[in-house]
């Protein structure tokens, strides 16, 4: 089978989309199947293309193999992942050259263009027109209500009700969709009028041997530079959705009881800059920034984390949400503390994988690393529970087989109905 995926992000950019995109792809073509993605020039979260990338970006378009996937990028406006107007200009003009680009390509047998951002399912919506093949509409995050939730556009706000439309356009006009949570299709289904044949869940999944529990902590810790504190990680987008502020209180109410406790911070995103000045005037030297890594080395910082945070703002949207860091932890066999209620949660105690605390209450997240740091044995029952349900149920290589199933069946119907 031949796959067009459509996605602004890819490797060597950090997140879960470039993560999904460049995972599933592999698993595809080593299942024998054909997949060219189409994305942009690196340069997420910072507005910085990466400098592999800046000649090449010159051409407007470029060409390359990455594991087996045919990688074909195309022009954007570079632009940090701050203020909404940057953000739109980033979206748009990725949407209109990609749109472009895409005109010029093989027919595939199928199309997805997966959001974030919602205006790479538009360019996939566009090249199935234009290339008569079936368009899978991937939905990562719910739209409009995640820009609300994450402070980026108002409930009623013009924006929100552009992008509303835009949802509503790309939810009628797919052949079909796929959610990453059960609760998105039941939003779906319920707000969207979408109908449940028309809409199949694949879960995130984790590449179980990269992220791994095999590392010795005691080693990661040394070459990290962090000798024997105990370490409280977050890693991933230091973004507005996440409510990281509560990080830094945690950090000043705990430095003198705990003054071993190390809050450690890897990432980039929008509220980096505000959180190291923050850091700095409340003179909290039990906090520090890792700049963003290469996947690759992302679980050594895990393994060097004896207690990993995943943490949303209180808002209803993010009930639907499981978080790719938190399968990624619990791949690592590292307890989670969770600040995000709903289908996360779920996971979580169900796995027996950490402890819930409720969304941005920083009395309940410093309660919660103190009781972890009190009692090894929780920790290590905890990461063991994360460990087993991850191998058991969201291997990437399960969850890349189950895509294909849905994918191959779309396909089939598309050829039904146009005998």
């Amino acid at each position: 089978m031949k796959i067009l995926y459509v996605s602004q992000y890819f490797s060597p950019e950090m997140g879960a989309p470039s993560a999904r995109v460049h995972e599933l792809s592999k698993h595809w073509v080593e299942a024998g199947h054909q997949v060219t993605v189409l994305t942009g020039f690196p340069n997420h979260p910072t507005g910085v293309v990466h400098p592999g990338y800046r000649a090449k970006m010159r051409r407007l378009i470029s060409r390359e193999q990455v594991d087996g996937i045919d990688v074909v990028r195309t022009w954007l406006l570079p632009k940090p992942n701050r203020r909404p107007l940057e953000r739109i200009l980033n979206y748009a003009s990725f949407w209109l050259s990609s749109s472009v680009t895409g005109t010029f390509l093989s027919k595939p047998d199928v199309i997805i263009g997966t959001s974030p951002q919602l205006l790479a399912g538009l360019t996939g919506w566009w090249l199935s027109q234009a290339k008569g093949a079936p368009f899978v509409l991937e939905i990562r995050d719910l739209w409009p209500e995640s820009l609300a939730a994450s402070g980026v556009g108002s409930e009623g706000s013009m924006t929100t009700k552009l992008v509303g439309r835009l949802a509503r356009f790309l939810y009628d006009h797919s052949h079909h969709v796929v959610v990453v949570t059960p609760a998105f299709k039941d939003r779906l289904l319920a707000d969207w009028d979408v109908s449940s044949e028309k809409c199949s869940i694949v879960n995130n999944g984790v590449e179980t041997e990269l992220f791994s529990p095999d590392g010795d902590a005691r080693q990661q810790k040394e070459a990290l530079g962090v000798g024997d504190k105990f370490v409280v990680s977050y890693v991933g987008t230091l973004g507005m959705a996440h409510g990281l502020a509560m990080i830094l209180q945690a950090a000043e109410q705990m430095r003198d009881s705990h003054p071993d406790v190390l809050f450690m911070l890897i990432g980039e995103g929008a509220e980096r800059e505000h959180l190291e000045n923050e850091t700095k005037r409340r003179g909290l030297s039990n906090v520090t920034f890792v700049s963003q890594k290469p996947r690759s080395e992302i679980p050594r910082y895990i393994q060097a984390s004896d207690v990993c945070l995943v943490l949303l703002r209180k808002a209803d949207t993010f009930r639907t949400v499981i978080p790719t860091k938190m399968l990624e932890f619990m791949s690592c066999g590292r307890p989670v503390i969770l600040g995000v209620d709903g289908q996360a949660r779920e996971i979580i105690e169900e796995a027996q994988a950490g402890l819930f605390i409720e969304p941005e209450n920083t009395d309940a997240l410093v309660q919660g690393i103190d009781q972890l740091y009190r009692d090894q044995g929780l920790r290590e029952s905890l990461g063991r529970g994360g460990r087993k349900y991850i191998v058991e149920r969201l291997s990437r290589r399960s969850t890349a087989q189950r895509y294909i199933e849905v994918l191959e069946s779309v396909v089939s119907t598309h050829k039904a109905e146009a005998l």
